[in-house]
């Protein structure tokens, strides 16, 4: 017999022995008893202070307020989110919960960020009417922006920035997309249409279209069919690929 099975018999005895030892050393007692996790914990978190009360709590008191926020764009964010936890503050009133002014608190959510859902009202922190507050300007429990944006790029920043080195660069958003007005005070809600033909893109890049002959053009009967075109051209940069 080989002089390493041996040796390899014996680490793994070892092993076993240090596992079973581990396991009734380090593993709690009531691991397992109701599932694949530590029965005493229910009772370890029941126990632990009472923190947050709930935004039905809040309301008792709040009613104009929290009718303000249900109609507003706040309306999925709970009255802890920005004011803390408030348990305490239904015990005695005199402890206050925390009233957010700075400018750093509302861009934790409203700062640009291109992961963000497309039509979420984000902002660029260093340029968005500095060194002002949010509150200033805007109503934390109904944020309607004052001055309706005028322009796409105000939240579509990193979508215009892609198009404005594109060969789509001189295209206004409007030839491609259908937006109601209220898109722009109430974006989720109203999102814009989205060209679902071949036929659309075709108006200009089919051959034979009135478009001038400086647009790449192709036989839009035989060219990437059955693919709709921005399956393979992105719409925004749509460089051959």
């Amino acid at each position: 017999m080989p002089q390493q099975v041996p040796r390899l018999a014996a680490v793994f005895a070892l092993a076993v022995v240090a596992l079973l030892v581990a396991r009734r050393q380090l593993i709690p007692d009531t691991f397992g008893a109701v599932g694949h996790y530590r029965a005493a914990a229910v009772t370890a978190i029941a126990a632990r202070p009472v923190k947050y009360a709930g935004y039905q709590a809040c309301e008792t008191c709040h009613d104009q307020l929290a009718a303000k926020r249900l109609s507003g764009n706040h309306r999925g964010v709970g009255c802890e989110t920005c004011h803390g936890p408030a348990a305490a503050h239904i015990e005695d009133i005199s402890v206050k919960p925390q009233v957010p002014s700075t400018r750093e608190f509302c861009v934790t959510c409203h700062a640009y960020n291109p992961s963000r859902p497309t039509g979420f009202p984000q902002i660029d922190p260093a340029a968005h009417n500095y060194p002002q507050a949010c509150k200033d300007c805007h109503d934390p429990h109904a944020p309607v922006p004052p001055v309706v944006p005028g322009q796409c790029s105000a939240c579509h920043a990193q979508i215009w920035r892609q198009k404005a080195v594109s060969h789509h660069a001189r295209l206004a958003c409007t030839t491609c997309h259908e937006a109601d007005q209220r898109h722009k005070s109430d974006p989720r809600s109203m999102r814009p249409t989205k060209p679902v033909a071949r036929e659309f893109c075709g108006q200009c890049h089919a051959q034979g279209s009135q478009a001038t002959k400086a647009i790449p053009q192709i036989d839009l009967a035989s060219h990437g069919v059955p693919y709709l075109c921005w399956q393979c051209h992105y719409p925004h940069y749509p460089e051959a690929r």
